[in-house]
C-alpha cells in the first residue's frame, strides 16, 4: 500500500454543533442537484418544463409507454439530489428508528423517457444518466486511495482489474504544457493575417465585453478594463471595446441602460459611441455589427477578436446577457455572426469558461488563424491584459504564437497568485493546421468507435469516457479532453486523432493541480444526455462531422438500453430493509431488442446482439449486502461485477427529529485485505468551524506525490445562491475555501459561472436538503448560524451530533446508480 497516494486527511476536531433547520424553507429546489447548483427558481421534481418537439415518434412513444408499464406504473423517479423526472408514488414505510429512514424513490439510471429517448422525443425529462451531487470518477480513502498512476486495481478489488482507471490520475501521456511549438504540418493553408514585419503592422483588437453578473456582482470587467488602462497602448494598436449586457457597472463611466463603444489608448478611455441602443449582446447581429464597425473605422492588417463573459462550451456556447437573460450564443449563432462579415482574424480568443473545444475550433477555423480558449472554467480574474497589450504595442509584428504564449503564461501565472487552488487551462490552437489534419482523423475516430460499439465494445468505450479528464464536472456538461479520451480508447484511429490534436495545439498551460488537459475538449454525452439533440443540431449547422454525431447517438442509445435493463433503484428500499432494487428493469431480450431498434433506427448495430450484451453485462444490485466473515462487515462482489463499477461514494443522512438531512456525497471508502468494501463508518462528517455542512465531492487530481481534491458546499452568499469551493491538496491536507461559484435561476443561462473570491465580511449561510419520514422532499433549509467570512475558517471532520445513516452509492458503466443497505453501526 506504500504506492498509494495520500487521500483526503480527516482532521477530526471533536463533536459537531448539530444539524437543525433554521428559518423557512427556501422553496428553490434541491441544493444537492445533479448538476451542481440547481436552478434557483426550479420547480419541484416532476415539473419537466421543456418543450416537446413536433413530428411523429408515435411508434417509439408507444414502445416507451409499454416499457414504462412493464416497469410498474410508468413513472420515473426524481433524483434525491435534484432530478426533474416525476416523483414516485409514496411508499409505505415503518416508523423510523435511529438507524432506519426513508427517502424518495431515487433513479438508478432509468427513466421511461431517459437517455436518448428524451432527446429523440424533444422532451426535458430527467435522463437516466443523471446522477446527483459530486462527479468523482473514483473515491479516495482516509490514508490511502485507489487513485494512483500505475496501481494494480486487481490487488485492491480482489482481481477486478477492469475497475475504471480514474481520470484524475497523472498525465496519460507526456504533458504538452509549457512548450511552444512553432512548426506547422504540411498541407496547412497559409495564414490569413499577412504581417509586414519590423513593427510596421497595424492592429485592431476588438473586445466584445458582455459584462453580465461578473461585473454587476464583482466588478470583474472593471478590473480588466483597469488592466488595459495600465498597458502602454500606442497609436499603432486600436483597442476597441463594445460594452453591454450588465444590469449595473461597477464604475462611473459605462452605461447600464445602453450599449456603448470605447477605445483605450495611452492610459485613457474614450467613448466613441455613447448610445448603441439597448439590444441583447447574444444576438448574432450585435456581434457582427461591432465587427463591421471596427473594420470600417479602424482598418488594420492584423485583427484580433476577444469575447469576454461566461462560457458554456460546445453545446451552450458563449455568453450571458444579464439584462435580457436570453439564451447564449451557440456555435451556430457565432458562426452566423462571423459569416456576416468579411473580416478575418489573427486570433479569436474567449476570455470565458470552457470554450477550448474542438467544436469551437472547427467553427472558428474559416475566420481566424488561431484560437485561444480554455478547456476548464476560468477563475474570476480571467485574462491579464496589461503585459501582452504592452508587448503588442511595442512590436506590432510579434508572431501570434509568441503573443499567444504571453497571454497564456500571464493568465496561468496570475491565476496561481490570486486564485489559490483553482484549476486553470488555456491553449493556443493553429486553426489552419487543425483544419488540415483533424476532420479526417476525427471522422475515422468516430467511425472506428461506432464499429467498436457495434461489436460488444460498449464497456470499453464507457470506461474510456468515464476515466477521461472532464471539465466543469459538477455541471454535467459532458466535456472531456479529446486527447485523453483518445489515449484511453487506445485504437489506431484514436491514436492518430490524438497526434493530430497535439500537433495543432501550439501552446498549452495548466495549473499544477490539473492533469490530462492537452488543449482541446469535446462533447461526449454520458451524464446528461438531454443535451444530445441540441449538440447534434449545432454540429449540422456548422458542418461538424456527421460521423461523430452518429457515434455519440449510438453510444447514448446503448446507454439508455442499459438504463432500461437496470430498472429503478434508490436508497429508500434497502435502507428500510428491502432489496437494493426499487423496481425491475427490462429483462426480456425481445423487449430490449425492440427498444434498441427504435433508438438506433438501423445503422451498423445489431439490436438483438446489443440486447444480449446489455443483459449479460448488467450490474446485479441484489449482490449489495453486508456480510461479516469474522473481521467486521464488508461487501463482497465478484470480479465481473467489480468490472461494471465506475464510481463509488459515501452518502450520509442524519435524523433531525422530524425527518432527515442529506449531508451529500464524499469520496471516502476503504477496502479489506481481500478486496471487499469495508463496512466501517466512523460517524464523522465534514464541517466548517465545527458546523456540519452538506458536502459534495467534485474532482480529485493525482500527479505523482501531489494531489488536489475539490468539493462544494451549498450556501447563500450575501443572500444569493452559491457553492463554496473547498480544496484539499498536498500542501493543505486539511483544506481551505478557494472561492465561490454563483448559481442561476431556471432557464436564465446555460453557461457556467466563474469562481469568484470571497471578501472579508461576506455573510455565509449553509444550506441542506431535508426529507420527511415518508421519503418526500421537504425543502432546502439553512442550517447552523450565519458565518461571517474572515479567511481563517477551519475545515475539519466532526462527530455527528445527530443519529446518522450511511450508505454507499455504486455507479455502473451505464451511469446507473445503486445504493447499499445502511452501513452496520459498530
Amino acid at each position: 500500500m506504500d504506492n498509494r497516494p495520500q487521500g483526503r486527511e480527516k482532521n477530526i476536531t471533536g463533536q459537531g454543533k448539530g444539524i437543525q433547520k433554521r428559518g423557512d424553507g427556501l422553496g428553490t429546489g434541491k441544493v444537492g442537484g445533479s448538476a451542481g447548483i440547481p436552478a434557483g427558481g426550479a420547480a419541484p421534481s416532476g415539473s419537466g418544463g421543456g418543450k416537446r418537439s413536433g413530428g411523429s415518434g408515435g411508434g417509439l412513444l408507444k414502445l416507451v409507454l409499454l416499457a414504462a408499464a412493464l416497469l410498474g406504473g410508468g413513472y420515473g423517479t426524481g433524483m434525491l439530489g435534484g432530478g426533474d423526472a416525476q416523483s414516485a408514488p409514496p411508499v409505505q414505510t415503518p416508523q423510523p428508528t435511529a438507524y432506519t429512514y426513508t427517502q424518495p424513490q431515487q433513479q438508478s439510471g432509468f427513466s421511461p423517457y431517459g437517455g436518448l429517448l428524451e432527446s429523440l422525443l424533444g422532451g426535458s425529462m430527467s435522463s437516466g444518466a443523471q446522477q446527483y451531487g459530486s462527479q468523482s470518477t473514483a473515491g479516495m480513502t482516509q490514508g490511502y486511495s485507489n487513485l494512483t498512476q500505475g496501481f494494480n486495481y486487481a490487488d485492491m478489488f480482489g482481481g477486478a482489474s477492469s475497475f475504471t482507471q480514474p481520470s484524475n490520475a497523472g498525465w496519460a501521456a507526456k504533458a504538452n504544457t509549457g512548450v511552444l511549438n512553432t512548426e506547422v504540418a504540411k498541407g496547412a493553408a497559409a495564414k490569413r493575417a499577412k504581417l509586414y514585419g519590423n513593427g510596421k503592422d497595424t492592429v485592431t483588437v476588438m473586445l466584445y465585453m458582455c459584462g453580465s453578473d461578473l461585473e454587476s456582482r464583482n466588478g470583474m470587467a472593471t478590473k480588466d478594463l483597469q488592466e488595459m488602462l495600465n498597458a502602454d497602448v500606442g497609436s499603432n494598436v486600436n483597442l476597441i471595446i463594445y460594452t453591454g449586457g450588465c444590469s449595473g457597472w461597477r464604475n462611473n463611466v459605462m452605461s447600464s441602460s445602453v450599449n456603448q463603444i470605447y477605445q483605450v489608448r495611452d492610459g485613457q478611455l474614450t467613448c466613441l459611441e455613447r448610445d448603441c441602443g439597448s439590444v441583447s449582446m447574444m444576438k448574432s447581429s450585435t456581434l457582427s455589427g461591432f465587427i463591421a464597425y471596427c473594420a470600417k473605422n479602424f482598418p488594420a492588417n492584423r485583427n484580433m477578436l476577444i469575447l469576454w463573459d461566461h462560457g458554456g462550451g460546445s453545446v451552450s456556447g458563449y455568453g450571458y446577457d444579464e439584462k435580457y437573460r436570453s439564451s447564449s450564443m451557440t456555435l451556430k449563432t457565432l458562426n452566423e455572426a462571423l459569416q456576416a462579415t468579411r473580416t478575418t482574424f489573427d486570433f479569436i480568443g474567449f476570455d470565458a469558461c470552457l470554450m477550448g473545444t474542438v467544436e469551437t475550433a472547427l467553427t472558428m477555423a474559416p475566420y481566424a488563424d488561431y484560437l485561444i480558449a480554455s478547456e476548464e472554467t476560468e477563475p474570476g480574474v480571467g485574462w491579464y491584459y496589461t503585459n501582452w497589450l504592452t508587448a503588442l504595442s511595442r512590436n506590432t509584428s510579434i508572431p501570434t504564437t509568441q503573443l499567444g504564449k504571453q497571454i497564456i503564461d500571464d493568465f496561468v501565472d496570475v491565476c496561481a497568485q490570486k486564485c489559490r487552488g483553482q484549476q486553470t487551462t488555456l491553449s493556443l490552437t493553429d486553426l489552419a493546421e487543425l483544419s488540415a489534419l483533424v476532420p479526417k482523423s476525427f471522422n475515422a475516430f468516430a467511425s472506428s468507435t461506432a464499429k467498436l460499439l457495434a461489436n460488444d465494445g460498449y464497456a470499453t468505450v464507457s470506461n474510456a469516457r468515464s476515466s477521461t479528464r472532464e471539465f466543469a464536472s459538477s455541471e454535467k456538461l459532458d466535456q472531456v479532453d479529446l486527447v485523453h479520451m483518445s489515449l484511453n480508447l487506445n485504437t489506431p484511429e484514436s491514436k492518430a486523432l490524438s497526434e493530430a490534436i497535439l500537433s495543432a495545439v501550439k501552446y498549452n498551460r495548466t495549473s499544477s493541480n490539473m492533469t490530462n488537459a492537452y488543449g482541446l475538449s469535446v462533447y461526449f454525452p454520458y451524464k446528461r444526455s438531454s443535451q444530445l439533440s441540441t449538440a447534434v443540431a449545432n454540429y449540422e449547422a456548422v458542418g461538424i462531422s456527421p460521423e461523430y454525431s452518429a457515434c455519440i447517438k449510438q453510444f447514448s442509445a446503448l446507454q439508455s438500453g442499459g438504463q432500461s435493463a437496470a430498472g429503478m433503484t434508490s436508497p429508500l428500499s434497502p435502507l428500510t430493509g428491502g432489496s437494493p432494487s426499487g423496481a425491475g428493469g427490462i429483462d426480456s431480450a425481445d423487449m430490449l431488442t425492440s427498444l434498441l431498434s427504435q433508438l438506433l433506427g438501423g445503422g451498423m448495430i445489431d439490436s438483438g446482439r446489443s440486447a444480449a450484451y446489455i443483459l449479460d453485462n448488467s450490474f446485479d444490485a441484489n449482490a449489495l449486502f453486508w456480510q461479516d466473515r469474522g473481521e467486521g462487515s464488508a461487501l463482497y462482489l465478484n470480479e465481473k461485477q467489480w468490472a461494471l463499477v465506475q464510481e463509488l461514494e459515501l452518502n450520509v443522512f442524519v435524523d433531525v427529529g422530524n425527518g432527515y438531512a442529506d449531508l451529500g456525497l464524499d469520496n471516502t471508502f476503504s477496502f479489506t485485505a481481500d478486496g471487499a468494501l469495508s463496512g466501517y463508518y466512523d460517524n464523522t462528517w465534514l464541517a466548517i468551524d465545527g458546523q456540519e455542512v452538506a458536502y459534495y465531492h467534485i474532482d480529485s487530481t493525482i500527479d505523482n506525490d501531489r494531489y488536489t481534491i475539490t468539493g462544494r458546499v451549498p450556501v447563500l452568499l450575501n443572500g444569493s445562491r452559491a457553492d463554496l469551493i473547498l480544496v484539499f491538496d498536498s500542501e493543505n491536507p486539511y483544506g481551505y475555501i478557494a472561492g465561490a461559484r454563483f448559481g442561476y435561476k431556471d432557464g436564465e443561462t446555460d453557461t457556467v459561472g466563474r469562481l469568484t473570491e470571497l471578501n472579508e465580511g461576506d455573510v455565509i449561510d449553509f444550506l441542506c436538503d431535508f426529507y420527511t419520514y415518508d421519503g418526500e422532499f421537504d425543502d432546502c433549509f439553512m442550517i447552523g448560524e450565519s458565518l461571517i467570512y474572515s479567511g481563517e475558517e477551519q475545515i475539519s471532520n466532526v462527530y455527528l451530533s445527530n443519529d446518522a445513516v450511511a450508505t454507499y452509492r455504486f455507479t455502473d458503466i451505464y451511469s446507473n446508480s445503486f445504493w447499499t443497505p445502511p452501513v452496520p453501526m459498530n
